[in-house]
């Protein structure tokens, strides 16, 4: 059962990514701590262990395809992902170094202040 669950939430992050461009965050690491009982830690780094493999490929080749993104957009998203690699690891390091209700409680701010800030832009 969990490895049924586990799918379904790979597959609507992927939907969600290739619609919005969310996945990680935003979907996986709320709903690994809600239905599937991990700590914000847990989840963050499982979120990361999902993320790994090129799993923006197949959407990025379809966005490509169908002109809606060019190459400059993709050497953009090159450099992205090498601050991401630095990012991730200082990231990383402070989220295991707060307490998983501080952390939790950071993350719902931090969904807030994204969710007011789309509804009235």
């Amino acid at each position: 059962m969990q490895l049924i669950g586990l799918v379904s939430l790979g597959i609507v992050a992927g939907l969600l990514s290739g619609l919005f461009g969310v996945g990680g965050g935003i979907v996986i690491v709320p709903a690994l701590v809600v239905f599937f009982g991990m700590t914000q830690q847990s989840a963050g780094g499982t979120s990361l262990i999902s993320l790994l493999l090129p799993v923006g490929l197949l959407g990025m080749l379809e966005y490509y395809r169908s002109g809606k993104i060019s190459m400059d957009n993709i050497w953009m998203g090159l450099i992205i992902a090498a601050g991401l690699f630095v990012g991730v690891y200082f990231g990383a390091k402070l989220a295991t170094h707060l307490s998983n209700d501080l952390l939790r409680k950071s993350f719902a701010v931090f969904i807030g202040i994204v969710a007011v800030y789309l509804w009235f832009k």
